[in-house]
C-alpha cells in the first residue's frame, strides 16, 4: 500500500477519520519530531523488510458506521429469535434497564482497565467485591473470587485445584453424570493435558469403588434433579477427596447452599443474574472456596485494605499468585476475568436485594411445578412421565415416540425445547417466562382440547408445599444479601445515583489515554458496541437449532475470514474466550497434530525470557516442559542460544511461543530465521498475537513463518477491557493444524477438544470486532497499523530526552509500545516506577504498564486512537513529573517527603492544614491540569502489604464507606 493518503483523515463522514486520532495538520509535525518524511518511510524503517507485504489487504473498502450497521442489522434479521426452553446453564433473563443504560452501554464502565492501579479503580473494585459477597453469601463459602471465564472452564480450574490441594497420590477425578455435557468436554480436554483420568458415573452408586482426589457434582443436575448431595460429599471426605459442586445460582435463592452441606467448592455461571445469553456469552463464572483453599483459588481476588491515611481501599489481593508473576509455577494461565459482567451479575442483586431475589426464583419454581402438576394430570402416557422427582427450574419429560412431534410443534409456536435421549425432552423456566407461555405448553402437550388451567394448578402448587419441587431438607433456611448495599438500592433513582458513584470513583478512557503497554487501550467506537444490545444477537441460546443461527453464523464466517486475511492464516476458531484461553488452544492443536504424525512424545517447549506471563503458564497446562531461551542486550530472543536449546532438544521440540513484535516494542529482524531454526528441529511456531496492533496490513505471521497464532480481540480488534473482561482469543492456524482446532458438542463435525462452554466462546461480542474490521476495510486495517507506529514512535522521541528508552529496533525505531527505563532515575533519586505511576494519577493518567518485560521500567503504548494533543499532555506530564524528580535529586524535597511518594493526592489532603514542602496546587493541579476537569483520586496509595496479611474479601460495614 501506498503512503496513507492524507485525504482519508478529511472524510469526517469515513469511519477511518473518526477512530484515528492523529489528524492532517498534525501528521508533518510528529514526522519532524520523529525525524522521517512520511508515513511509509516510518513503516519501512520499523517492518523489517523480510516480512513486508506490499499488497492490500483482500478486504472490502472502509465503509461508514451507518453503512455497517445497516448490513448488520440485515445479518441479524436472518436470525430467529425463539423462547428458549433449553436451559443446561443458559437462560433468558431481564436486564435491568437501569443497569444496560448506566453499566452495559456506558464506556465509563466497559472502557476501564484491569484494577492493577487501585487508587483509581474504586468503583469497580466495590462493583467487585459484592459480587464476591453475594457468591459467598448464595453459596454458603467462605470466600469467592472475581469471577472465571465460563462455567465449563471454571469446572476445569476446580479440578486443578482439587489435583494441587489433595495430598493423595491418585490422578483419578469423580464426575457426576448429571454435569452438564458441554462442561463435561471441556474438562476432558483438561484433564487429557493434565494427565488426569474421569471417572464419570453415579455418584451415589459408584463412588465408592474408586480412589479419587476430587469429585464434581451438579446441583441441581442436568435432568432438574435436586440430588441428595450432603451424603455424598461426607463419603467423599471419608475417601479422602475433595468435592467441587456446580450450583445454579438463582436455584440457591431456594435451595440449600452447598457450603452448608461441607463442598470445598463451588462454582458455576452467573449469566441468569441479568447478562443476556448472547448465544454462550460473555458471562462471568463464580467460584467460591473454603477457607483452606483461599490462597490458591484461580483468578482475580478483590480484597480490603487502607491507603496511606488509614482510610479503606479496595485492591486486587494477592496478585503475586498471578499468572503474570509466577508463571510456569502459576494456579492457572487465567489472566482475564469477565469483570464487566460480573458487575452486572452484582448490580442485578443489589438492585433486587434478597426480597426480589425470593421473589424472581419463587416465581421460576412455581411455573416449573405448575408444569409439572399438569404432566402428572396428563393420561398420555402410563409410563412415568416427569423422569426427575424433584426440580427448581428443569424437569425432563419422557415422551416416547411422541419427541419429534412435541419439538416441532413446540418450534412453531416459537418455542425451543431440549431433546433429551431419543424419547425425553428438557424444559428449563426462567424469570422472563408467563402464565401465557404455559398454556402454550399446554397445548403442545396436551392438545387443543385440554381441560387444564393455570389457576387451578397453581392453587394445588399454593395449598400443598409438597408440590414445589424441592425437598423439605432442601429448602434454604439461612439469610443471604444482609449487607447493606443489598437493602439501599430497590428503587430506579437510588441504583442510578449508586452506579454513577462508583463510576466517578474511577478513571477510564473517557477521562484519558491509558498509556498501558502491552493491553492496546484504543478507541471502542459506540457504533461497535450498538448491536449488543440487539435482541437478535442477545437474547439467542448458544445451543439453539442452526435454522434459528443462520445470522450469527453467516456474521462470525465473515470475521474468521477477515482475521484469516489479515493474519495469512489459513483457519480461524472462535471459541477460544480470553487470550489465555487461545493459548492453551494453541498449544492443544499443536499437541494433537504432534500425536497424528507419531510424534506425540514432543513436549518442550521454548519460551524467551521476554514472554508473556502466560506463555508459560499455558505450556505447562498443555502438560509441556519449558526451557527459556535468553534474550540479548538489545532485548531480542538470542538466536544463538534459540539454535543451541532447539537442536539439543531437537528429538522432543514441540514449539517455541514467541510474541511479535517482541514484548519488548520491536519488529525483531531475526523473526524469519527464529521460525526456520524452530522448524529445522521439528517443532512448531506459536506466536502471540497480543501486538497484532502494529502488523495489520503491513505484515502476516501465518505467511512469515508462524504456525499458530491467539488474536486479542479486546486489543487489537476494539472489544472493550470492560474493567479487567470480557476478552475473546481466537487462535489462527496454518492447514496442517486447522483439522485440530478445538471442537464442541453442538458441532456435529467435530465434537471432541472443547476449550469453552459455548461453540463460540463470547460469540455476542464478536459484533463488536465485526464492525470495527468491516468499516475500517483494507485500507483502515493498514493506517491504524501505521499511525499505531507513529504515536509510539512521537511519544519515544518526545520522552528520551529525558527517561532512557530501553530498546528500539535496527534503525532505531519502536513497534507500537516502547520502555521507558526507572532504572537509573531509581539510583539517582530514590524515586521508582510505582511513584511514577502514583503521580500520573495526580496529573489525570492512568500508568503505563509498570515492570513488565523487564523490572524498573515503565511501558507505554498509546494506540492509534489518541490524538496529537493528548499524546503531548501526556508527554508534557511525564515531562513535567522528570522535573519533580530532580527536585528531591537536589535537594529540594526530601525523598521521604515530595508530591511523588505522597501520590496521589485526594481531596482530603488539602481540606485539612497544610504543612508539606510543596504547595497544594503543586499537590492536586500540577503543570497543564486544568481544575475544572480535575480527576480525583478518591483514595490515597493504598497499602498492598497490609491487605495481603490482613486477607478480607467481602463487604465491609456501611460505616466504612461513609
Amino acid at each position: 500500500m501506498k503512503n496513507l493518503p492524507l485525504n482519508i483523515l478529511d472524510q469526517h463522514d469515513d469511519f477511518i477519520s473518526r477512530h484515528i486520532g492523529p489528524q492532517t495538520e498534525d501528521l508533518n509535525e510528529m514526522l519532524e519530531v520523529i525525524g522521517v518524511s512520511s508515513l511509509d518511510e516510518l513503516a519501512d524503517k520499523t517492518v523489517p523488510e523480510t516480512i513486508r507485504i506490499r499488497e492490500p489487504l483482500k478486504l472490502d473498502d472502509s465503509c461508514s458506521e451507518r453503512e455497517a450497521l445497516e448490513t448488520l442489522s440485515d445479518i441479524a434479521d436472518k436470525n430467529v429469535v425463539n423462547k428458549s426452553f433449553i436451559g443446561l446453564g443458559y437462560y433468558d433473563t431481564i436486564v435491568p434497564s437501569v443497569i444496560q443504560r448506566n453499566v452495559l452501554e456506558n464506556p465509563g464502565w466497559y472502557t476501564a482497565y484491569t484494577p492493577y492501579q487501585a487508587e483509581i479503580s474504586q468503583g469497580r473494585l466495590e462493583g467487585l467485591l459484592n459480587f464476591q459477597q453475594m457468591i459467598m453469601d448464595l453459596t454458603g463459602m467462605d470466600m469467592a473470587n472475581a469471577s472465571l471465564l465460563d462455567e465449563a472452564t471454571a469446572a476445569a480450574e476446580a479440578m486443578a485445584l482439587c489435583k494441587r490441594s489433595n495430598r493423595l497420590k491418585t490422578d483419578k477425578f469423580f464426575v457426576d453424570e448429571a454435569v452438564f455435557p458441554q462442561t463435561l468436554e471441556v474438562m476432558k480436554t483438561r484433564a487429557q493435558y493434565f494427565g488426569f483420568e474421569l471417572i464419570i458415573g453415579n455418584p451415589q452408586e459408584d463412588l465408592k469403588n474408586h480412589e479419587v482426589f476430587g469429585v464434581l457434582l451438579q446441583y441441581p443436575g442436568t435432568s432438574g434433579e435436586v440430588s441428595n448431595i450432603e451424603p455424598i460429599i461426607t463419603q467423599a471426605h471419608e475417601q479422602k477427596a475433595l468435592v467441587c459442586v456446580a450450583a445454579d445460582l438463582m436455584s440457591l435463592v431456594l435451595l440449600k447452599a452447598p457450603g452448608e452441606m461441607g463442598a470445598d467448592i463451588v462454582f458455576g455461571t452467573s449469566q441468569r443474574f441479568g447478562v443476556p445469553m448472547g448465544f454462550g456469552g460473555p458471562h462471568a463464572a463464580f467460584f467460591a472456596v473454603q477457607d483452606k483453599l483461599k490462597r490458591s483459588v484461580p483468578g482475580r481476588v478483590i480484597g480490603v485494605s487502607v491507603d496511606s491515611r488509614g482510610n479503606q481501599g479496595l485492591r486486587m489481593a494477592m496478585q503475586t499468585r498471578e499468572q503474570h508473576i509466577r508463571r510456569d509455577k502459576a494456579t492457572s494461565n487465567i489472566c482475564t476475568a469477565q469483570a464487566l459482567l460480573a458487575n452486572m451479575a452484582g448490580f442485578y442483586a443489589v438492585y433486587h436485594g434478597a426480597e426480589g431475589l425470593k421473589r424472581i426464583a419463587s416465581r421460576i419454581n412455581r411455573l416449573t411445578s405448575i408444569f409439572a402438576a399438569a404432566v402428572r394430570q396428563s393420561d398420555l402416557s402410563k409410563a412415568e412421565y416427569i423422569v426427575n422427582t424433584s426440580w427448581f427450574d428443569t424437569l425432563t419429560v419422557f415422551v416416547g415416540d411422541h419427541q419429534q412431534a412435541f419439538y416441532k410443534a413446540a418450534l412453531d409456536k416459537g418455542i425451543n425445547l431440549r431433546l433429551v435421549e431419543s424419547d425425553k425432552i428438557g424444559i428449563s423456566f426462567d424469570e422472563t417466562k408467563t402464565a401465557k407461555d404455559l398454556e402454550t405448553l399446554f397445548e403442545i402437550f396436551f392438545g387443543k382440547e385440554h381441560q387444564l388451567t393455570v389457576a387451578d394448578l397453581d392453587d394445588l402448587i399454593v395449598n400443598d408445599k409438597a408440590e414445589s419441587g424441592i425437598p423439605a431438607d432442601y429448602q434454604r433456611e439461612t439469610s443471604f444479601l444482609t449487607h447493606e448495599v443489598f437493602k439501599q438500592h430497590h428503587t430506579e433513582t437510588e441504583m442510578m445515583r449508586y452506579l454513577k458513584r462508583l463510576e466517578n470513583k474511577d478513571l477510564s478512557l473517557v477521562h484519558a489515554m491509558i498509556p498501558l503497554g502491552s493491553c492496546t487501550m484504543k478507541l471502542n467506537a459506540a457504533s461497535e458496541l450498538m448491536p449488543l444490545s440487539w435482541s437478535k444477537f442477545s437474547n439467542i441460546h448458544p445451543f439453539a437449532p442452526k435454522e434459528q443461527t443462520v445470522g450469527y453464523h453467516e456474521m462470525i464466517d465473515q470475521l474468521e475470514a477477515w482475521l484469516a486475511e489479515v493474519t495469512g492464516y489459513a483457519a480461524v476458531s472462535m471459541q477460544p474466550n480470553s487470550g489465555a484461553q487461545g493459548e492453551y488452544a494453541g498449544l492443544v492443536a499443536i499437541n494433537r497434530y504432534n500425536k497424528s504424525i507419531g510424534q506425540g512424545h514432543r513436549n518442550i517447549c521454548l519460551t524467551p525470557t521476554s514472554a508473556h506471563g502466560t506463555n508459560p503458564a499455558s505450556a505447562a497446562m498443555a502438560r509441556m516442559k519449558i526451557v527459556l531461551v535468553n534474550c540479548d542486550d538489545n532485548g531480542n530472543v538470542d538466536l544463538e542460544d534459540l539454535r543451541t536449546k532447539a537442536e539439543a532438544n531437537k528429538d522432543d521440540l514441540a514449539c517455541i511461543m514467541v510474541t511479535y513484535p517482541s514484548t519488548h516494542g520491536v519488529f525483531e529482524e531475526g523473526i524469519v530465521e527464529m521460525c526456520k531454526i524452530v522448524h529445522d528441529c521439528g517443532g512448531q511456531v506459536y506466536l502471540d498475537g497480543a501486538n497484532l496492533n502494529a502488523q495489520k496490513g503491513l505484515s502476516k505471521p501465518g505467511v512469515f513463518g508462524s504456525d499458530v497464532s491467539h488474536l486479542n480481540l479486546h486489543k487489537t480488534f476494539a472489544i472493550p477491557h470492560g474493567g479487567g473482561g470480557p476478552g475473546v482469543g481466537p487462535i489462527g492456524v496454518r492447514s496442517h493444524l486447522a483439522p485440530f482446532l478445538p471442537g464442541h458438542i453442538n458441532n456435529e463435525e467435530d465434537k471432541t477438544h472443547a476449550v469453552s462452554g459455548a461453540p463460540f466462546g463470547s460469540a455476542s461480542i464478536l459484533t463488536i470486532s465485526w464492525m470495527y474490521m468491516k468499516m475500517l476495510g483494507a485500507e483502515g486495517n493498514a493506517a491504524v497499523s501505521k499511525m499505531a507506529i507513529l504515536n509510539a514512535n512521537y511519544i519515544t522521541e518526545r520522552l528520551a530526552p529525558h527517561y532512557p528508552v530501553l530498546y528500539r529496533g535496527k534503525n532505531g525505531r519502536v513497534a507500537h509500545e516502547c520502555i521507558i527505563d526507572i532504572r537509573p532515575i531509581k539510583n539517582e533519586s530514590g524515586i521508582s516506577e510505582e511513584d511514577i505511576a502514583k503521580r500520573l494519577m495526580d496529573y489525570g493518567f492512568h500508568a503505563p504498564t509498570m515492570s513488565f518485560p523487564v523490572a524498573g521500567t515503565l511501558m507505554i503504548e498509546p494506540t492509534e486512537s489518541e490524538s496529537k494533543y493528548e499524546l503531548d499532555r501526556f508527554c508534557d506530564a511525564m515531562i513535567a513529573i522528570r522535573e519533580e524528580i530532580k527536585n528531591v535529586e537536589t535537594g529540594v524535597w526530601s525523598l521521604e517527603n515530595n508530591p511523588l511518594v505522597n501520590a496521589p493526592h485526594t481531596i482530603f489532603d488539602i481540606s485539612e492544614n497544610w504543612d508539606r514542602p510543596y504547595s497544594q496546587e503543586t499537590a492536586v493541579l500540577p503543570k497543564g491540569v486544568i481544575a475544572t476537569s480535575k480527576y480525583w483520586p478518591t483514595v490515597n496509595r493504598i497499602d498492598n502489604v497490609y491487605g495481603d496479611r490482613n486477607l478480607v474479601c467481602s463487604c465491609p460495614s456501611i460505616e466504612s464507606y461513609r
